[in-house]
């Protein structure tokens, strides 16, 4: 009987043998091969993954790997998981991120020609504001971006407040806290209002609390991050709009195959449509979610009260000037370029 069993055990234990080598062989054909030759780059962004700047950070990842044959792969950090708002240039100036998303709004001071495009000129949307800076970029070339590669620049939709209460008046604004970055303190400053600056992620909270009692905004995030449960009030100024960029760690962009650059180069300005674009029609499907679901009231000022609130934002161009002038720039000529190219895009020139 045992010599009859080793026949079989030999048998037995050859099959599953057999079976294991195929299994293996299974495994390592369905991952797919990685060439020795493909890039790698690690994107960082700040807010979180379903707003409208990673969005564009998706489309914009998705676009440049099907156009290099997947010959660069890039891997996305949402949320402030790689670097925050503020420490985002730097961050990609050190190599923490290859690429890194910033809004320009939380450094004023650093970026003065780029921040332009946030007074009040009456950019009407994202579309153009996007145009707008693009052009803005690439007529001056801001030494405030001399250690970085920009790869796309572009602006969110004008900001409007929205509130616990009704705000149709500037009576009606007096002494409310809202939150807002960057050029917006002057904003509400003049209409009354106290601006009140903390992350987007701690305004819910903030709401909640009674610590502010609106925002002054973009109106997706009215969905994008649910203010529509906290704010049953809308009122539309479309007053300023903040801008972003895309920038890349020289090094990096450096050691990059020509052909790769000239891809990253030619999505520039198509980047700057396709996120103006999105974030255009975002809004207004933010604004109609917050009407149907949480019945939102958007308020409208009549032309005379919209020319009001304007009128007053006035002087806050002017200062602007002086101030750029007093840092060497030439700060009539960019504000007369912006409402050029304002009136060339809005014309869609």
């Amino acid at each position: 009987m045992k010599r009859a069993l080793k026949p079989v055990i030999g048998s037995a234990l050859g099959t599953v043998a057999i079976a294991f080598l195929a299994v293996i062989a299974v495994v390592f054909v369905s991952i797919p091969p990685v060439s020795a030759k493909t890039i790698s780059l690690n994107y960082a962004n700040f807010p979180p993954a379903p707003t409208f700047p990673c969005v564009q950070m998706e489309q914009w990842k998705t676009v440049v790997e099907t156009r290099t044959d997947n010959a660069v792969r890039i891997n996305t950090f949402p949320g402030g998981t790689l670097l925050g708002p503020k420490e985002m240039m730097d961050g990609v100036i050190s190599g923490q991120a290859d690429i890194g998303c910033l809004c320009m709004a939380y450094q004023p001071g650093r970026f003065t020609v780029t921040n332009a495009v946030s007074l009040p000129l009456g950019i009407p949307d994202s579309k153009v504001g996007s145009l707008v800076l693009t052009d803005l970029f690439n007529a001056y070339k801001p030494k405030a971006f001399d250690k970085v590669k920009v790869l796309a620049l572009f602006t969110t939709a004008p900001a409007n407040i929205m509130s616990r209460k009704r705000v149709a008046t500037l009576g009606d604004l007096k002494g409310m806290d809202l939150r807002a970055s960057g050029g917006a303190a002057e904003i509400l400053k003049i209409w009354g209002a106290n601006q009140i600056g903390m992350p987007m992620s701690a305004t819910p909270e903030a709401l909640q609390k009674g610590v502010v009692q609106g925002l002054f905004s973009s109106l997706e995030v009215m969905k994008d991050l649910k203010f529509a449960e906290e704010c049953p009030y809308a009122t539309l100024t479309n007053t300023v709009v903040y801008p972003f960029a895309v920038v890349m760690n020289l090094d990096r962009w450096n050691a990059l195959p020509q052909a790769v650059k000239t891809v990253m180069e030619n999505l520039s300005r198509e980047q700057a449509v396709w996120t103006g674009t999105y974030m255009d029609n975002h809004v207004n499907d933010a604004v109609e979610w917050s009407k149907k679901t949480h019945g939102v009231e958007f308020v409208e000022l009549d032309d005379a009260s919209a020319a009001t609130w304007n009128k007053a934002l006035a002087p806050i161009t002017q200062r602007w000037i002086t101030t750029a002038s007093e840092k060497g720039f030439d700060g009539k000529a960019i504000v007369d370029t912006i409402q050029h190219l304002v009136d060339q895009h809005t014309k869609g020139e």
